[in-house]
């Protein structure tokens, strides 16, 4: 028996029919949008893939990330191979419809190389900006 006091347990939020999202994405010439690949806890930036429709369609309904490989010509799912596969968590579309932001809970490397992210590798050194710093207004 329930406890009357407590609150219920709200309804999960429903994903957007895939079609509908797909129809508010920029594509690029080539039917392609970049997909950033984010750890859903830290928020380290792992890497970045690229999706069409069917890529996309497949991440929102399928719990796993997809993309399409513009080198091979095929759908690749991080993983398959290798074992560190991406866990969709989230996803979002930014303003201008034209990048998305998929979070992800990580199992093993998200790089290639065997790196955790695709970015641990090349630090470039910037000199930082400040707020009211000369060099950092434009």
């Amino acid at each position: 028996m329930s406890d009357p006091t407590s609150a219920p347990t709200p309804a999960p939020v429903p994903t957007p029919a895939p079609e509908l999202v797909e129809g508010r994405v920029s594509w690029n010439a080539e039917g392609l949008v970049p997909a950033i690949i984010q750890q859903h806890d830290t928020r380290d930036v792992l890497m970045l893939g690229w999706m069409d429709a069917e890529a996309l369609r497949r991440t929102l309904t399928e719990g796993r990330v997809t993309f399409w490989s513009r080198s091979r010509r095929e759908y690749w799912r991080k993983g398959d191979t290798s074992g560190h596969a991406q866990y969709v968590k989230g996803a979002r579309l930014d303003c201008d419809g034209d990048t998305l932001l998929i979070s992800v809970e990580q199992i093993g490397a998200a790089c290639h190389t065997g790196d955790r992210t695709c970015f641990d590798a090349d630090d470039l050194a910037p000199v930082e900006g400040r707020p009211g710093d000369a060099r950092s207004a434009s």
